[in-house]
């Protein structure tokens, strides 16, 4: 097959989920074109995308220009694009069905991003499932249109756009695939068709990453990883009180935090604030081989992430799956699709979300309980080789595709 993916910004560290996704996909014999609404800020990428090609395949879409520039460019693009498909041109251009939009070139220019010829378009969070569909009815050629829907897309993008802003996706799209069974439930409340939803969970490779069996010997320092984006969804402000608390209560252990953003300064300011600058460090993004690093290391994995005020939320992190996948120990919350995953008591344990109070307790337990570790570790193994596991699941995505197409036909 042919496929398109719609990403917003491509390629970025902290999307893993992607990259696992598309490669894949690319392994299976598909080809995969990438269409990004944003381009990368990121000077640093991941080995995976040099070592498939991934840049060349990646292209943005475009937009209009200035003004003045506009109506030149937008010719230049007309042209072109009439040799490969005209139908398609002519349409983005028609101001009576599409109105304003149509004038301002705006179809014109996204038009002419797509003059080839697609299987399968596949577009990741759902306010991009709009662009799949006005593809198609602008007369592109493409098969089925596919939404995956990850957190923020049924969160906070319905809180400025309104619970209806899908109506339109939810009448033309062909699949629409959360990626925990708490937003299949989400989509149905907003007015998804049922029988077109399937749930299909991001997920690792399981090769990438090595079983260690944790345990800490007598005297030696505990060690905590955080793997995160440094925004509010991520609850870092609660595990950074949480093992402030810790250490003066004389529990050893050293606390990482691998991740940068927005609330970098904030969170650096509260841990000088808890004086546990010797204990806390922040050690911004790295690529995934020192991240599997830190966690071969690590002893517990430290996810305690809660409800933006934004309304923002989890879908599942991919850093819970790596990390269980390496047999670490998780304790996290019961957010979104958190509990889907990490079955508490199981493989981690799992807290309610904005008490650091609770937080510190539950690492403490662990903490001093590392006879444990093992069992946790082999049980969080288990499950994502299980369910989350990219093999398995982009097996199921083609086949996806594939009952997707048949449908459409």
């Amino acid at each position: 097959m042919k496929i398109a993916f719609i990403v917003r910004r491509f390629p970025t560290l902290s999307e893993t989920f992607l990259l696992n996704q598309i490669t894949g996909l690319m392994d299976l014999g598909h080809s995969v074109d990438i269409f990004r609404t944003i381009p990368s800020e990121q000077s640093k990428v991941q080995p995976i995308v040099e070592e498939y090609g991934l840049l060349k395949r990646t292209r943005s879409i475009r937009k209009p220009t200035s003004i003045p520039g506009r109506v030149p460019e937008g010719l230049r693009m007309l042209v072109s694009g009439l040799f490969k498909n005209p139908g398609l041109m002519l349409r983005a251009l028609n101001v009576f069905k599409y109105g304003r939009k149509a004038g301002s070139l705006r179809y014109l220019y996204l038009a002419s991003s797509f003059t080839g010829s697609y299987d399968i378009v596949h577009c990741h969070y759902g306010m991009l499932g709009d662009i799949g569909v006005l593809l198609r009815d602008l007369g592109a050629r493409t098969g089925p249109v596919l939404t995956t829907f990850h957190g923020f897309d049924i969160t906070t993008h319905l809180q400025s756009h309104g619970n209806d802003c899908y109506r339109n996706l939810f009448k033309k799209g062909d699949r629409f695939l959360p990626i925990s069974e708490n937003w299949r439930c989400r989509l149905i409340d907003l007015g998804c068709p049922p029988e077109r939803i399937v749930v299909h969970r991001m997920a690792v490779d399981c090769g990438q990453f090595c079983f260690i069996p944790r345990s800490l010997s007598s005297g030696k320092t505990a060690s905590v990883l955080s793997v995160a984006r440094f925004v509010e969804k991520k609850g870092l402000e609660y595990s950074i009180r949480a093992v402030a608390a810790l250490h003066k209560r004389g529990v050893d252990l050293q606390y990482t935090i691998i991740g940068d953003g927005e609330l970098r300064p904030t969170l650096a300011g509260l841990i000088e604030e808890l004086d546990a600058g010797d204990r806390i460090r922040l050690d911004g993004w790295q690529p995934q081989d020192k991240v599997l690093l830190a966690m071969k290391s690590a002893h517990i994995l430290l996810a305690p992430s809660v409800t933006a005020s934004s309304g923002d939320q989890e879908g599942i992190p991919v850093a819970l799956m790596e990390a269980m996948a390496m047999g670490l120990p998780i304790v996290s919350t019961f957010h979104s699709g958190i509990p889907e995953l990490v079955e508490d008591g199981i493989s981690g344990v799992l807290v309610p979300p904005r008490d650091s109070k609770v937080l510190e307790d539950a690492l403490h337990d662990l903490i001093s309980n590392p006879g444990r570790w093992a069992a946790m570790g082999k049980a969080a193994r288990e499950r994502v080789e299980s369910d989350y596991n990219i093999t398995s699941q982009v097996r199921k995505l083609e086949q996806i595709y594939i009952d997707a197409s048949r449908d459409s036909s």
